[in-house]
């Protein structure tokens, strides 16, 4: 089963350890290549794309490879892609429970950097019974093809744009000719274009995780998703019930929440977490929007809309626009320990500086200092675009758009709601799947965490997922966005035990 590594004589290349583990499991007829297949583990350095990948990925603690998985499971003969794999090996051999498979979220985040991360830092059994295991699903990071809409040039010029402000019929119109040529880009772009897009979606992921689990040798899949990472875990579960070991789902989708409805409860969260930003804010004699907790959102209101016909210059010579503040105001309320540098933010564009919320929104959009994007944003849409129907229908569009104003006052740029199609109208491939509750029939108990003020993923979508999946579910007290394995003991222990001994916490548990 296990194939020795070739050794090499000093000062030439590392020959790379090859390995061949499966078929392990259950295998669909047909695919009997790709789930047997041996993987190539060699050194990380030439899978990083970006500064955090190349912090989080170096030394030889991590492995990474390729696996080769279909590009149409309907058509296991035809193209194939690969999907980038990094793995950091379980501490103590001789306990080893398997792997953990583990996806950070987005749609589009790379998973990679997040392995190497949060295998380094268990401190708990985790890392010493499991192999920490990322992969950037496909479309996605160091995967081949990678999904590709902008160059980085367009992508800075797009946020310099506030097109999105202009209410009349003509913004109307040119914001969705826009959004309709980024469609078109996105499959001109894309290495193997509309193909790709139409076989990108979590339906597919899931399928590719199964060949990961069976060609790493796992009868059955442990896994870790957090925020969208919850969704891939659901759609998994139900499509392969019987090849779940155990899964921690932290910051939940709700399955069978419509994209209107998820905008509308996503507004809610993220104003909920202003106004505890807001709490504590006003208690400091430096706060930047005064310490009159009633007139806080004005004061807030006032700072940044004007941007939007005055975009105030940073540093390195571009300018922060409304839509970028507002980036870099949703990137702080993601965790209290980002309301720190909010403050300073605003602060400094109090005095006419942007540079904190610059920095703050090229996070969130993972621009690097080099000016270089990743390709988390490209992904996130393309795969958002088939994962869901589009909605065409401007009357449902512009009810959204009220809803999602009124719920969210600080998000309201203070002109009227607009009926505008985002590019999912204008998808080049149809959507591949739809919300619905997950049947998982014969699915063992996972365990989802929920956090109570978790402003992307409301706490009412984890309590929902655990119902749908008859798992159990863990409540952290909190105001940031997912919690396991970020230093909550408490959180921490619960879901190690879980995962380690498949023992779920008592009903009713809680964190804070």
């Amino acid at each position: 089963m296990l194939a020795a590594c070739t050794t090499t004589s000093p000062g030439t290349a590392v020959a790379p350890d090859i390995e061949r583990r499966g078929p392990t499991g259950p295998v669909p007829p047909g695919l009997e290549k790709f789930y047997g297949q041996s993987l190539s583990w060699g050194e990380c350095a030439p899978y990083a794309r970006t500064d955090f990948d190349r912090a989080a990925m170096k030394g030889d603690e991590v492995q990474c490879t390729r696996l080769t998985v279909p590009l149409d499971y309907a058509k296991p003969d035809g193209e194939t892609i690969s999907i980038a794999v990094l793995r950091r090996p379980a501490g103590d051999s001789e306990r080893r429970i398997g792997s953990l498979l583990i996806n950070p979220g987005g749609p589009g985040a790379s998973g990679l950097a997040t392995a190497a991360r949060l295998g380094q830092e268990a401190r708990n059994d985790l890392g010493e019974r499991f192999d920490f295991v990322g992969f950037d699903p496909r479309g996605v990071g160091a995967s081949e093809p990678v999904v590709k809409c902008l160059t980085d040039q367009e992508r800075d010029a797009e946020r310099a744009e506030d097109d999105e402000l202009d209410a009349s019929a003509a913004g109307v119109a040119k914001v969705e000719s826009d959004e309709k040529d980024y469609a078109a880009k996105c499959a001109e772009r894309t290495g193997k274009g509309a193909a790709m897009l139409a076989n990108l979606g979590t339906r597919d992921v899931a399928r590719d995780m199964d060949v990961l689990r069976s060609t790493l040798g796992d009868e059955k899949l442990t896994y870790l998703g957090y925020s969208y990472g919850t969704r891939l875990g659901s759609t998994y579960a139900e499509a392969f019930p019987n090849n779940v070991r155990a899964m921690v789902l932290d910051g939940a989708l709700d399955p069978s929440q419509d994209p209107v409805e998820e905008l509308v409860a996503q507004g809610e969260g993220f104003q909920k977490a202003f106004d505890d930003f807001v709490s504590w804010c006003v208690q400091r004699q430096d706060c930047a929007l005064g310490q009159d907790r009633a007139k806080a959102l004005d004061a807030f209101l006032a700072l940044v809309r004007p941007l939007g016909q005055r975009p105030v210059e940073v540093d390195d010579g571009r300018k922060l626009s409304y839509s970028d503040a507002m980036t870099g105001v949703i990137q702080a309320l993601y965790a209290d320990e980002l309301w720190e540098y909010l403050n300073t933010g605003l602060t400094e564009l109090k005095g006419n500086r942007a540079d904190t919320l610059m920095q703050l929104a090229d996070t969130y959009l993972e621009r690097g200092p080099d000016g270089r994007y990743s390709s988390t944003q490209d992904a996130f849409t393309a795969i958002r675009c088939v994962d869901d129907p589009r909605v065409t229908d401007k009357n449902v569009v512009l009810e959204a758009a009220r809803r999602y104003k009124q719920v969210a006052p600080f998000l309201d740029d203070g002109n009227p709601p607009t009926a505008t199609l985002d590019s999912c109208a204008f998808w080049p491939v149809p959507n591949t799947g739809q919300p619905h509750l997950p049947n998982v029939a014969g699915v063992p108990p996972v365990l989802v965490v929920s956090t109570t003020k978790d402003p992307a993923t409301p706490y009412e979508a984890g309590v929902n997922l655990a119902k749908a999946l008859g798992g159990g579910l863990l409540t952290f007290e909190g105001t940031q966005h997912t919690a396991f394995l970020q230093d909550n003991k408490c959180v921490d222990e619960a879901g190690a035990r879980y995962l380690v001994d498949l023992k779920l916490p008592a009903e009713g548990t809680r964190c804070s």
